[in-house]
C-alpha cells in the first residue's frame, strides 16, 4: 500500500454560512465515528480510528464487508449506527469500545454502517492528489456493486438541495454539512474542508473524570468523530453536583491529554451504562470542550 500509516486524515473547519460561489460540493455530517478502511495487496482488512488507533476487531460486521473491496483500497468515512431511524452515536460508541469478546454479539444487535466519503488509494495507487471531484467518482462506482453496509454517503454540488438537507437531516441526527472543494485534493492533517453545525453543542460519551468522582472537577469524553479522549474544561458548580448522581462507580484509570496542562490521570468508568453529556466546544486557537449538562 502506497500510504503511510497511520493514514492522517482530512479535518474541517467550522463555518457559520455556506461558502458563495461555485465549485463546491455538499455532503450531510454524520454524527459517528471517523474511520479510515484499508484492505491491502494481500487480502488483509484493516480499520483505523482518526486517531490512528486500529479497530479493526471491534466491527467484525465491517471488517467482513470490506474483505469485498478490491485489493489496494482505503477509504475515508463514518461509521454510524442507526436506532430508531435515528443515528445513535452512544450506540456507535459501545461499537467502537467493545472488547473482541463482546464485539460479535454487539454487532448482532447494533449493526454499523459505514458512510464512506473520499478514496485515498485505489489498486495500490494513491488517489489523494486528484481533485475531489474524479475521486467522488471513482468512490461510487467503487462501492456501487456492494452496497450496505459500505455505501457512499450523500453528495451534491446544488446549494439548495444542501440547504434542504440542512434543514431537514438534523431529525435523523445529520449534525450539518461538511464542504469541499471539487478541485481539492485530500490534504491529511490540515483543515482544508469546512463544516457548516446546526448548534455549536452536541453529545459526548463520559469515559472517566478527573479529581474526585464524587465531585470531578472535569470529565474526561469521546467527541462524536474519533475515539481519542478529550479532558473537558473545568466543571462548573451545577454539573459538578449533577456529576456525583449520573456517574457510575470508576473501574480503574486511565491517561489523556489534557489542553495547558499535559497528560493526566483519570477514573476510568465502565463502558456499561453509557453516559451522555452535552457539550460546547470553543472557536479558540486552543479549542476546549465546556460540559453543559448531563443527558
Amino acid at each position: 500500500m502506497s500510504l503511510p500509516r497511520p493514514v492522517r486524515v482530512a479535518l474541517a473547519e467550522a463555518v457559520s454560512a455556506l461558502p458563495e460561489g461555485d465549485g463546491w460540493a455538499y455532503e450531510p455530517k454524520f454524527d459517528g465515528h471517523r474511520m479510515v478502511v484499508l484492505r491491502d495487496g494481500e487480502g488483509r482488512v484493516t480499520l483505523q480510528a482518526r486517531s490512528g488507533r486500529l479497530v479493526t476487531a471491534a466491527f467484525p460486521d465491517l471488517a467482513a464487508a470490506a474483505a469485498a473491496l478490491p485489493e489496494g483500497t482505503v477509504l475515508d468515512g463514518e461509521v454510524v449506527v442507526w436506532t430508531g431511524g435515528r443515528i445513535d452515536f452512544a450506540a456507535v460508541q459501545r461499537r467502537a469500545a467493545a472488547t473482541r469478546t463482546h464485539a460479535a454479539a454487539l454487532a448482532r444487535t447494533l449493526p454499523a454502517s459505514y458512510a464512506a466519503f473520499d478514496l485515498l488509494a485505489q489498486g495500490g495507487t494513491d488517489r489523494r492528489a486528484l481533485p475531489y471531484g474524479e475521486r467522488r467518482a471513482r468512490l461510487v462506482e467503487l462501492l456501487a456493486p456492494l452496497g450496505p453496509p459500505l455505501q457512499p454517503v450523500p453528495s451534491t454540488t446544488d446549494r439548495d438541495t444542501a440547504l434542504t438537507w440542512y434543514e431537514t437531516l438534523s431529525a435523523t441526527g445529520v449534525e450539518g454539512l461538511v464542504i469541499k472543494r471539487l478541485d481539492g485534493a485530500y490534504r491529511g492533517g490540515t483543515r482544508a474542508w469546512l463544516k457548516l453545525r446546526h448548534s455549536d453543542t452536541r453529545d459526548a460519551v463520559v469515559i472517566g473524570c478527573t479529581g474526585n468522582p464524587a465531585r470531578p472537577q472535569a470529565l474526561v469524553l469521546v467527541l462524536p468523530g474519533d475515539g481519542t479522549p478529550v479532558v473537558s474544561s473545568p466543571l462548573s458548580p451545577a454539573v459538578r453536583s449533577a456529576a456525583a448522581q449520573a456517574l457510575p462507580r470508576a473501574v480503574g484509570e486511565g491517561v489523556a491529554t489534557a489542553i495547558g496542562i499535559g497528560e493526566v490521570t483519570y477514573a476510568a468508568l465502565p463502558t456499561e451504562p453509557v453516559v451522555l453529556v452535552e457539550v460546547r466546544q470553543n472557536t479558540t486557537r486552543h479549542a476546549t470542550a465546556v460540559v453543559v449538562r448531563f443527558r
